[in-house]
């Protein structure tokens, strides 16, 4: 893979990220009890053949919201950090997958299916919402229990 683009995909996926949340945190924007989510892959958790920057960018999402974890725990605002990590989600960009590696993908979880995109925005929406304040540094797994990286 050539350098440019290793850089891009890292920079897409992680640079992107944490320049926000920097300029988020740097620049006092958010409220109290504020809530960032960030979106990684269970490719960042078991990694992914032949797509090792993507693999290495969201493992990064998770090792940058671990480390701000931390630091938002030094604060008094009640904000908190997590990331979700989607499986094989049935989308417009996994239909050109060929057949057999899609339906690999669909059955390397516990329940024999991909996931929707529905299933990822309503882990983010709770994630978002103020119910999910016991929870900070965490990512939640969006994977149908996946038999990769367990």
């Amino acid at each position: 893979m050539d350098e440019k683009k290793w850089d891009m995909v890292i920079d897409i996926n992680l640079g992107s990220i944490a320049k926000l949340n920097r300029y988020l945190l740097d620049n006092d924007v958010l409220k109290e009890n504020a809530r960032i989510v960030c979106v990684s892959s269970i490719s960042g958790i078991a990694g992914n053949m032949g797509q090792t920057n993507y693999a290495t960018s969201k493992a990064g999402v998770i090792g940058l919201v671990n480390a701000t974890a931390k630091q938002l725990e030094d604060n008094a605002k009640g904000m908190t950090i997590n990331a979700v990590a989607p499986g094989f989600i049935e989308t417009q960009m996994t239909e050109a997958i060929p057949f057999a590696i899609r339906e690999a993908g669909r059955r390397m979880n516990s329940m024999s299916q991909g996931g929707l995109p529905v299933d990822v925005a309503e882990t983010i929406a709770w994630l978002a919402s103020p119910a999910s304040g016991g929870l900070n540094g965490n990512t939640v797994r969006v994977c149908g229990q996946s038999l990769l990286g367990a």
